[in-house]
This record gives C-alpha cells, structure tokens and sequence, in this order.
C-alpha cells in the first residue's frame, strides 16, 4: 500500500469517527461516574454503567484496529501513534488527543485565522474540564475511604483536581494513596500540556498578526 494512500485513507477514517468517538468518550465518563459516584446504589445500576464502559471502550479498541489496519505500519503504529495507544489503555485520558489538533495548528502558515486558534482554545479548554473531571473521579474512588485522607468529599476532589489543573496548588486538600499521587502526577502533566496549548496557540495567533502588520507597513509594500 502506497504510504500517502494510507495516510489519506487514515485521516479520511479519522474524520468520520471523531464525533462519533467523542460521544463515546462522555458515555464512557458517564459510565465511570456513575460507577465512582452511586457506588451504594443498586447492583442493577452497576451493572449498566460497566456494560456502558466495556461498550464504550470496544468502540476505541476498534477504532485502534481499523487505523492501525490503515497506516500500513504494523507494529511500529504503537509507537509511532503512542498518544492513541496511551488513551486505548486510559480512556480517560481521550481528552489529550486535543494536544494533536494543537499540533497541526502550529505548521499552518500564511494568514493567521482567529476562528481557527478559537477553536483550538475552545476545544483544548474543555478538554482541560474533562480532563480534571475524570481526575477528581479517579482520585476520589482511591482517596475515599484512605485513612488519614484529607479528600473525604467529591466536592473535595473537584477542588484538588482545579487547583492542579491549573498549577496553583493550595495544598489544603491532596491525595495521601500512592495511586492517588501517581494520577496526581499525570494531571499535573496533562495539565500543564492542555494549558500550554491554550496559551501557545493564543501566542501564536497574536505573533502572526503583529508580522503581517510589519509586513503591511514596511517601505518595500
């Protein structure tokens, strides 16, 4: 298979199953929520919301399949798309494939376009909401019942998961579980790599202005 022939049939593949996987991605945060929250609730409950999460997650590993099956790469596709791979396994971490959209961003050139780098901050900002989202969950499924846990409350994790998020660090509230320090470690990257993407596109899009009004303005023009 040629390898621009592959790519294409890749991004063609990616275009037509990225709404449908990011419904997927909320049913699957649903799912856990339920899971984490309604942990007292009737078995019944439990049993939907983890056949709603096996559901959710085969659609990902299928979607895995077909593009690893349309790279032509073979093996090399894990590491090669090692975010994919990282989300296939945590599929709470589907937020972070917005760092890709970033990505792409950044080797435009030409006219810069605000609809463009708004959409990047808009998507990553949600993204970032997302992220913290399922953090709290995770956290708080570990921290609850830790003795000596100071997260005690969802209301508690949602706090700790914001104050990390966003690299201010109270310290009033924090994980004591070392799977609770170990997602805390991960949020703090992710964090830092969604936020990046809001203020580096932002950056970008004022840098390209500001060149093009020098460009507009130079004797030469």
């Amino acid at each position: 298979m040629d390898v621009d022939d592959a790519t294409g049939r890749e991004r063609r593949w990616e275009q037509r199953t990225e709404l449908p996987l990011f419904v997927a991605s909320l049913l699957f945060l649903g799912g856990y929520t339920a899971v984490v929250l309604a942990y007292d609730a009737a078995p019944v409950l439990w049993d939907l919301a983890l056949a709603l999460m096996l559901l959710t997650w085969l659609m990902f590993a299928l979607d895995y399949a077909v593009r690893l099956k349309l790279s032509g790469e073979g093996p090399r596709f894990v590491r090669t798309h090692w975010l994919d791979t990282l989300v296939l396994v945590l599929p709470l971490l589907r937020p972070l494939r917005m760092v890709r959209v970033y990505t792409a961003v950044q080797r435009r050139r030409g006219e810069p376009r605000l609809s463009l780098h708004a959409r990047v901050i808009t998507y990553a900002s949600m993204s970032a909401a997302l992220l913290g989202f399922s953090g709290a969950l995770a956290v708080y499924q570990e921290e609850r019942s830790a003795p000596g846990a100071t997260i005690r409350t969802f209301g508690d994790s949602l706090w700790w998961a914001c104050s990390t998020l966003t690299t201010v660090g109270y310290g009033d509230v924090a994980p004591v579980t070392a799977l609770g320090r170990v997602i805390a470690v991960v949020l703090m990257a992710c964090g830092l790599a969604l936020l990046g993407a809001v203020t580096g596109s932002f950056s970008s899009w004022l840098l390209q202005t500001f060149a093009r009004e020098d460009e507009k303005r130079s004797p030469g023009n």
